[in-house]
């Protein structure tokens, strides 16, 4: 191994380039964070403005915004995972949210992204990723504080 193999940045991952990950307890459902993030109100945090017919495995969008991707996985109530690329990328990265819950009330919402190209832009998706659900406990937290 040479110096510059063993020397990675935060984030970095030997196969995958960088990786970022979120997350967030909101004090709601499982079913509430799901309705949220595939109603429009919720699309438009983490996709941008769009208008998705449906919401399975396959389906493509485009933002007006200028993020654009393919649905890989939709299991509701638990997982999306997707290619999510941002206008100016080269390639997508890879998105992956979970809804984690061990209490009825109570669901972890964590972003995951990989195949981030460098740090800067690793820095600029924890940021994104940290508004968007800062926006959500807002929208979705302000009838119900715990």
């Amino acid at each position: 191994m040479n110096q510059s193999e063993s020397i990675r940045m935060v984030g970095q991952t030997a196969s995958v380039g960088f990786q970022v990950g979120v997350r967030r307890t909101l004090p709601i459902s499982p079913a509430q964070a799901w309705m949220f993030l595939t109603s429009p109100e919720g699309l438009k945090l983490w996709l941008g403005t769009v208008s998705l017919r449906t919401f399975q495995e396959g389906d493509t969008f485009q933002s007006s915004e200028g993020i654009s991707g393919q649905f890989k996985v939709v299991k509701p109530l638990k997982q999306i995972r997707l290619r999510w690329k941002m206008k100016g990328w080269d390639k997508p990265s890879t998105l992956q949210i979970r809804l984690i819950a061990d209490k009825s009330d109570r669901t972890t919402i964590s972003f995951h992204q990989e195949c981030l190209n460098q740090s800067d832009t690793r820095e600029q998706m924890k940021l994104y990723w940290e508004d968007v659900l800062n926006k959500m406990r807002e929208i979705t937290g302000s009838s119900r504080e715990s």
